[in-house]
């Protein structure tokens, strides 16, 4: 029942104790004089009805020129604890920015206008975060249990686009588009700031960014209808998230994005969990001696009836998955089984690289000495997957573990 300004909101800022509701749940809006007032109506008989903690629905009205701020004026009047937000500036980023960081509650979410995604997903949404569980928590639309119903078009765009985010970032969170998302407030005051985009990226940029920080993202799977009249610009926001994803990847390899401050937003090493990189060698080390030693058996076993080249790929295949399981456990500490076939995928292509490097060491050897014993091959082969080796546990670490490796050696 209240009314601020962007700048009144930026001044007022958060009381350490969390004075306010439990729950601050943001609806940014632009122009959407058609479905605001059902829509929040919607959102306040469902909280008031059926939500066990206390709550503010927060209408973040994004510079709108139709009748949308005089329907949030009305609201805010007429509902108890809705509110209104004003921005002079367009962008839905902008507008969580602003009213998130403005808000006084413990638990910040938003959801869209449209309200796509079932309410019911919103007490197992914010659950995980009022315990102190988890840091952030999305509604997913991709996990198994979730029922979406949309077009083909859009869930194409969707699972090519987290697709990308999977190969491009690494990132294993399984939707970063599904508007409906919450994030712990002490958690938020740290995030934001590092968050650029002020679009619609805003949301993968926060997630990846958290998961490269070792924060705990919880997925929620939803029911989704899919909004036919929506007015957002499919081709704009594609290119715009391309960008995005295009700067975030520049910024992760140029140390722009310092991965260390990152590091030091997320939760405590569990005990017996590897805490720098003194610790991840010595364990990498030992993963390491136990494949050579399986894979030189397997070559020497394989050798007659395969030849050179065949035995070196079979020992290599058999061995490298067992290295990436044990690796992903054991080294880097990743426990469940989210994202293993990720992490293997990627694991393949580390090992595609290393299948170039002893191929091309064999094919060396054989053009300088066609007739080289077996034991001078094994011996190559041993000094080209020492190299492999060190290739691997650098891919490891940047790329398929990056959220499992703090800065501080131990």
């Amino acid at each position: 029942m209240s009314t601020a300004t962007a700048s009144t909101a930026d001044e007022r800022g958060r009381s350490p104790a969390r004075p306010g509701p439990v729950l601050d749940i943001v609806v940014p809006v632009y122009n959407e004089e058609a479905d605001l007032e059902r829509s929040v109506r919607r959102l306040a008989a469902h909280l008031t009805d059926r939500f066990p903690f206390s709550f503010r629905i927060t209408i973040a009205d994004n510079a709108s020129t139709d009748a949308t701020p005089a329907i949030a004026e009305r609201l805010a009047v007429e509902l108890d604890g809705v509110t209104v937000l004003h921005l002079a500036q367009k962008g839905r980023g902008r507008a969580l920015r602003t009213a998130w960081t403005a808000s006084d509650a413990s638990v910040l979410a938003y959801c869209d206008v449209d309200l796509s995604t079932d309410l019911n997903a919103l007490l197992p949404l914010v659950a995980p975060l009022v315990s102190g569980h988890s840091d952030l928590a999305i509604g997913t639309r991709l996990r198994p249990g979730a029922r979406v119903v949309r077009g083909a078009k859009r869930e194409f765009i969707s699972r090519t686009y987290n697709l990308i985010l999977r190969g491009a970032l690494a990132a294993r969170f399984s939707d970063a588009q599904c508007g409906f998302k919450a994030v712990r407030a002490d958690v938020a005051e740290r995030l934001l700031p590092l968050v650029e985009d002020t679009g619609w990226f805003f949301d993968t940029e926060m997630l990846v960014l958290a998961e490269r920080a070792g924060l705990r993202i919880h997925e929620v799977p939803v029911d989704w209808v899919d909004d036919p009249d929506s007015s957002v610009d499919i081709v704009a926001t594609a290119v715009a998230d391309l960008q995005g994803v295009a700067r975030l990847a520049r910024g992760f390899a140029t140390g722009r994005i310092p991965l260390g401050a990152l590091r030091g937003l997320g939760r405590e090493p569990l005990a017996g969990e590897p805490k720098g990189m003194a610790v991840q060698l010595l364990r990498f080390a030992v993963v390491g001696i136990a494949s050579t030693l399986a894979y030189l058996l397997l070559y020497a076993l394989l050798r007659d009836p395969f030849g050179a080249f065949g035995a070196n790929l079979l020992a290599l295949v058999g061995t490298a998955v067992a290295n990436t399981a044990a690796n992903r456990r054991f080294t880097f500490g990743v426990r469940g089984g989210g994202g293993a076939l990720t992490h293997h995928v990627q694991g393949l292509v580390v090992f595609a690289l290393g299948l170039a490097l002893t191929t091309g060491a064999l094919a060396l050897l054989g053009a300088l000495a066609p007739a080289a014993s077996q034991p001078v091959e094994m011996l190559v082969l041993v000094v080209a997957n020492l190299l492999a080796t060190v290739l691997r546990f650098v891919a490891f670490r940047s790329w398929i573990f990056p959220t499992r490796t703090p800065e501080n050696s131990a």
